[in-house]
């Protein structure tokens, strides 16, 4: 059992878990997640591990309610304990020395992102922080980014906080400006990381993206998590999270993570 430390509501539907986990805490790295089970009965949740602090023996997780399983956990309070937690979880982010980065997070996707930001400034690079939401009360971890980065930019889909648009125009803004980026990073909904992809295309830039491919076994086992890169079949879980996304079928792997839609419908309602 891993008991909850700390609670905090980041946005709505989105909440911050501070729990205990002294033997993953120990092998941790970033870009790796971990499985989360809350019950016996409940599903097995894929969670980025966004934070650790080793000498307390905790890691935190950022949990989007997009589900039942999901909406169970964040109904969960500190004090309150989770059955399982496995991990960490596929293979670290590559951290060295690039030059200049641009992070690129859609909504949650900035979970994902924060730690690896934070480390791959530690290695001396410089970091830019492109974070999109639909509006300003959806935004997530902007001061965290803002502690680390050399410059963050804002967008929304309604224009309630930064510019009005999407992290793509954010990007355009940065080539226009003749900003010389060595790699991007990023992570958010599909079709986002799609965007991001095709728009460093033409400028050949090293594009990083961490999938959120359908996980269930998380050991390679059970091929849920399959995805086409360059033409071979890959499995998010032990082969990623990261990938290359000039080489990512964007198209098939959208439709692979639509192919429990109903089941999901009927367990919410249920």
């Amino acid at each position: 059992m891993h008991k909850i430390r700390e609670k905090r509501i980041l946005a709505k539907g989105i909440v911050f878990l501070k729990v205990d986990a002294p033997l993953v805490v120990r092998e941790t790295r970033a870009g790796q997640f971990v499985i989360v089970r809350t019950n016996e009965f409940g599903e097995r949740i894929p969670l980025t591990i966004c934070d650790s602090d080793r000498s307390n023996g905790t890691i935190t997780l950022i949990v989007q309610e997009v589900g039942r399983s999901t909406k169970d956990l964040c109904a969960l309070n500190a004090g309150d304990e989770i059955l399982d937690i496995l991990g960490p979880l596929g293979n670290p982010s590559e951290i060295k020395n690039f030059g200049t980065v641009a992070i690129i997070g859609g909504g949650v996707g900035a979970a994902e992102l924060y730690p690896i930001a934070r480390d791959l400034k530690n290695k001396g690079n410089k970091i830019i922080v492109i974070l999109g939401a639909r509006s300003k009360d959806l935004l997530i971890l902007e001061d965290e980014m803002k502690a680390i980065a050399e410059e963050i930019l804002i967008t929304t889909d309604d224009g309630s906080y930064g510019i009005k648009g999407l992290v793509t125009d954010a990007l355009k803004k940065l080539f226009e400006r003749g900003e010389p980026i060595d790699r991007i990073i990023c992570c958010g909904p599909i079709l986002m990381m799609k965007a991001v992809t095709e728009t460093a295309r033409p400028k050949n830039i090293t594009t990083i993206v961490s999938l959120n491919a359908i996980l269930l076994d998380a050991t390679g086992m059970c091929g849920s998590c399959r995805v086409m890169v360059g033409g071979e079949s890959h499995f998010s879980c032990v082969d990623g999270p990261d990938f290359d996304g000039f080489k990512v079928d964007f198209d098939e792997l959208l439709f692979r993570n639509k192919r429990f839609l109903d089941e999901e419908k009927k367990a919410l309602e249920s």
